[in-house]
């Protein structure tokens, strides 16, 4: 069956056969990678990047087409892809679209402008020439497993300059060379891509500014993808961006491994003996809109804590 045929889901799939894209996925997982120059990828180097990357990639496979130019569209409208594809193993099927066209700056002011990574990073993904984009059409019902193949067929990818991976519904991005192996990783980069911590690049987190509201909020962007509440905090004096990160990846991961989720009034203790009562947006806290729920955390003393 022809690659574009498969690619759109036409096709068997059958063991060992060659993979077929699952369009069942309504609003699939996507990741974005940003490119200096052309896209210049080759089909057969990809695979061997796939299988190198973890045993589990041992027979991955990796195919690409270039997609000819059409004509102009009337009025410069839109962006044809030039390349597209499919990167393939076990259960998982990730399309690759590949377009010699920069991604649109709104797209890059939400996931690389308010990243925690160094600024020559930041200009260089502003100044990209190309991007992929990414799309989970696999069959592991498992979200977290789906981004694992995401961040894989990304590291992959990576390796042919790019500059850095966004998840543009988590409002998200890590310069490319995160998702490599690296020694700390112990020779099992899945199992690292595994225990990420949600808010790093699967989720977001993201200081907000809200107009007419005084100082900023630190809020999360993409967890209801996962079943979970987004989360906010309006950060005290003695809170720094590293600890809250912790605090929402600890929260986020307890929730999803336990299979719970906080309610409006229950309390979070945080260690250090800190405690943190959840609740509600109010209705004038228009900027903590989520596509799913949102939790605020504030912090209470020991002794409204000890209530609970």
């Amino acid at each position: 069956m022809d690659l574009r045929d498969r690619f759109f889901g036409n096709g068997t799939v059958e063991p060992g056969g060659l993979p077929v894209a699952n369009v069942a996925w309504s609003d699939p997982p996507s990741f974005q990678l940003l490119y200096t120059g052309a896209l210049g990828i080759d089909a057969d180097l990809l695979r061997e990047v796939l299988q190198d990357y973890h045993p589990e990639l041992a027979q991955a496979t990796a195919e690409l087409i270039r997609i000819p130019a059409p004509p102009p569209l009337a009025g410069g409208a839109g962006s044809p892809p030039a390349m597209m594809g499919l990167i393939a193993w076990g259960r998982h099927v990730v399309k690759v679209v590949g377009f010699e066209t920069p991604m649109p700056r709104s797209v890059l002011d939400r996931t690389v402008g308010p990243a925690h990574y160094e600024a020559e990073i930041k200009q260089a993904a502003y100044a990209h020439a190309s991007h992929i984009r990414l799309f989970y059409a696999g069959y592991d019902p498992d979200v977290l497993e789906q981004h694992v193949a995401l961040a894989a067929a990304a590291a992959a990818l990576a390796r042919f300059g790019a500059i850095v991976t966004m998840n543009e519904t988590a409002h998200s991005s890590v310069p490319a060379p995160v998702l490599l192996p690296h020694e700390e990783d112990g020779g099992d980069t899945l199992r690292a891509m595994r225990t990420l911590p949600l808010p790093l690049l699967y989720c977001g987190m993201v200081v907000i500014e809200p107009e007419g509201e005084p100082g900023v909020w630190v809020r999360t962007y993409g967890c209801p993808v996962f079943s979970l509440p987004d989360l906010a905090i309006r950060p005290g004096p003695e809170d720094q961006g590293q600890a809250i990160f912790e605090l929402f990846g600890n929260v986020l991961a307890h929730m999803r491994n336990e299979g719970l989720t906080f309610l409006p009034g229950d309390t979070i203790h945080a260690g250090d003996g800190r405690a943190l009562k959840v609740r509600e947006p109010k209705p004038h806290e228009w900027f903590l809109r989520s596509e799913g729920r949102i939790l605020v955390a504030e912090q209470v003393g020991a002794e409204e804590a000890g209530k609970t």
